[in-house]
């Protein structure tokens, strides 16, 4: 097989293609690789091509393929396939270089102006200008600019001018001047770019080996990896890492790691193949990749599955931590049964009964107190409890009243002991006391030579301490992934207090993948203003965070009626449907199961059909063209090309219930969970998001507008 390499922009082409091209580019391709100069490639020079080393091969009579091939080497890029004049077109305006201040490939569109080597020289004579006056050239050059487009980019004023040019710059420099006119200095730009030595702009196949070019080109090793591109091209996540995501996963690390973003910035992709080059490059061992929910854990080993061989995937084990301590606690033959989901109803009220009559405490205080405080900290005793801090929390208590208070928790445990059950948090803590007692032999099911934890914003103090025991400190040992934007479980945790440093190992990934810049930033509003916690007692925020792809104005709709509500959700839909677009692209998704069965049998009275999300998504989706519905929980880690969001009404969201509390904190920490639940359904868009209520609309839109 020849040397091959595949551009994204190719599998994005040929995901477009007709089927009968499709499978002709199938066949062109094992023909080109086994011999690049067979009878019948028609493999020809492009007359007239910006750049004289562009290529194109016959894929039939009206259609083409374009290939690069470099003047020194035995590399051959595919770069583009579409019908024979317009791939001509695309071929004969774009250049390939080698960028020589960073080493990587580039393939760009300069101005039809001028022959290729005037652009510097023409930048160096008008001097610099514009938004960019401050950089040199070749510091813009080091930001990823193509020489041939300096003059264009000293010609920006504005993020409007950038903007407009963004479709024509390779990614990597658009994302750098953006961050520029962000107000990012070059030095910090800089020092994220692992900047080669030396440069030979003639070696491709060095080229295409650094991280900036392998987010756009993946060299391909064999005929097993070629087929799974083209089985899965607009799955770019197989294949692509942005830098920022690869410096983070194919490297060893001395402890714990923390990796944050945004919704859609591509941390469970990053966490996936973290687990891929963990099994590859440590030689023995099991990886634990666990997360918060058990429908998580199934579309992750689904996605797994796509990267990893089956080999591989015999020493990841992917589960949600709740079923983990079941088997584990099992196979220690624990004589508790596990309480999920809240408290024991019957017990939890016979402890609430034996409160002081001299305190004025409602029952949703108990509740906060022994999530937040008895759980969180590990409390076994009163005079722990007395002792420990309770900064933060929104009612103060005495010492007097702490231990006026403690009783109702002694009481709730001595209930649970009774009946011989346990809260699934408690049961952390017991298993991580065996844990530690006895640690796990290499050959027994609990040893792990790494863990990865996805979601963790949503585990909370006792998941953590089970994590660390389940990991003992070491190289490679914890790498965990998270965004408190979307706690949507109100579990906030520390992870230095859970025996977790990673001082010295936390990023941030800043590149939204998925939404809309418009959606993004609609999103985003919703939580102005609130706290947001980096999960090791740091604030976070969604500054620097920014979307690659453009589209409209999420669409807020209103109603006076449930009936008007419908009717414009058949219309959304319908409107799809007329434009070709895939029903299974368009998810419907409400705060209650109530209110989206209400919508699901709307759309079906309406004549579309319908599936409603249960406990694995890649099940659902064999189920063929039909509206995903869901609650706004469940699609939390899927993406849609167009969400539409129903009944946001006032009363519903945020849900009323959901925000009883005892005291001001306690209500302001429940909205922003709500809010933080209305964040994750709207990012799920990758194209559209709409917003329908009716009666009183949701205080969280209203005051946002689209």
């Amino acid at each position: 097989m020849t040397n091959m390499a595949m551009s994204v922009d190719f599998l994005s082409a040929f995901a477009r293609l007709p089927g009968p091209q499709q499978r002709n580019v199938r066949s062109l391709i094992a023909r080109f690789s086994s011999n690049p100069t067979a009878s019948g490639l028609n493999y020809e020079r492009i007359n007239g091509a910006k750049d004289a080393n562009m290529r194109s091969l016959r894929i039939d009579g009206s259609y083409r393929a374009i290939v690069y091939k470099p003047a020194r080497g035995d590399i051959h890029m595919l770069l583009w396939a579409d019908k024979h004049d317009e791939a001509y077109q695309w071929a004969t305006r774009r250049r390939c270089d080698v960028n020589p201040e960073t080493g990587a490939v580039q393939v760009y569109l300069p101005q039809d102006d001028g022959p290729a080597d005037a652009p510097q020289a023409t930048a160096e004579r008008a001097g610099p200008s514009g938004a960019f006056a401050s950089l040199k050239d070749r510091e813009l050059m080091r930001l990823g600019v193509p020489a041939a487009m300096l003059p264009e980019v000293r010609g920006i004023t504005d993020e409007h001018g950038l903007e407009a040019i963004e479709a024509r710059l390779p990614t990597e420099a658009h994302e750098a001047l953006f961050y520029f006119l962000a107000g990012e200095s070059y030095e910090d730009l800089v020092r994220e770019r692992e900047a080669p030595a030396t440069v030979d702009v003639d070696d491709y196949n060095v080229a295409l080996q650094r991280p900036d070019s392998q987010m756009r080109f993946a060299v391909v090793a064999d005929e097993m990896e070629l087929e799974a591109m083209l089985n899965a091209p607009l799955e770019r996540w197989r294949v692509f890492l942005h830098p920022s995501q690869r410096r983070m996963v194919e490297r060893g690390w001395n402890g714990p790691v923390r990796l944050l973003g945004g919704a859609g910035t591509g941390k469970t992709v990053a966490a996936m193949h973290r687990a891929r080059w963990l099994v590859r490059n440590l030689p023995q061992g099991r990886i634990l990749f666990t997360t918060f929910t058990r429908n998580l854990a199934a579309d992750i080993a689904h996605n797994l599955g796509a990267i990893c061989t089956p080999e591989e995937m015999q020493r990841i084990e992917v589960t949600n931590l709740d079923r983990w301590v079941v088997r584990f606690l099992r196979s220690r033959r624990y004589q508790f049964q596990l309480q999920f989901g809240g408290r024991l109803a019957d017990a939890w009220q016979i402890a609430l009964d034996v409160r002081a009559a001299t305190l004025n405490l409602p029952d949703a205080f108990f509740e906060n107190e022994w999530e937040q405080v008895i759980q969180a900290g590990a409390i076994a005793n009163k005079q722990e409890y007395l002792a420990i801090s309770r900064i933060g929390r929104g009612t103060r208590l005495s010492r007097a009243e702490r231990a006026q208070v403690w009783p109702v928790f002694e009481e709730y445990r001595a209930q649970l002991a009774e009946r011989g059950v346990k809260e699934v948090e408690d049961a952390y803590q017991d298993a991580a006391a065996l844990l530690a007692a006895e640690p796990a032999a290499p050959e027994d099911p609990a040893s792990y030579a790494a863990v990865i934890v996805d979601e963790a914003q949503d585990m909370g103090a006792p998941a953590f301490r089970l994590l660390r025991a389940i990991a003992p400190p070491g190289a490679n040992d914890l790498f965990i992934t998270g965004d408190g934007h979307q706690r949507i479980y109100g579990r906030r945790v520390v992870l230095g207090r859970c025996g977790i440093n990673i001082r010295g190992r936390s990023r941030k990934l800043r590149l939204n993948y998925r939404t809309t810049e418009q959606t993004r930033r609609w999103a985003a509003a919703l939580l102005d203003g609130r706290h947001i916690d980096d999960l090791d007692g740091g604030a976070d925020d969604s500054q620097g965070i920014r979307s690659l792809t453009r589209g409209p104005e999420p669409q807020l709709a209103h109603f006076d009626t449930r009936e008007e509500h419908d009717a414009h959700l058949l219309a959304c839909i319908g409107r799809l449907a007329e434009e070709g677009d895939s029903l299974r692209g368009a998810c419907v998704a409400a705060r209650t199961s109530a209110e989206r069965d209400a919508a699901a049998k709307a759309l079906r009275e309406g004549g579309f059909a319908c599936v409603v999300l249960g406990g694995n998504a890649t099940d659902d989706e064999r189920r063929g063209d039909a509206v995903r519905l869901a609650t706004m929980h469940r699609v939390k880690g899927l993406e849609f090309d167009h969400m539409l969001l129903a009944s946001v009404n006032d009363g519903l969201v945020p849900l009323r219930l959901a925000t009883d509390a005892a005291d001001a904190t306690a209500k302001e920490e429940a909205e922003t969970q709500e809010r933080a639940l209305l964040y994750v359904a709207a990012t799920r868009a990758r194209k559209s998001l709409c917003v329908l209520s009716f009666g009183t609309p949701s205080p969280f839109v209203s005051s946002l507008g689209a």
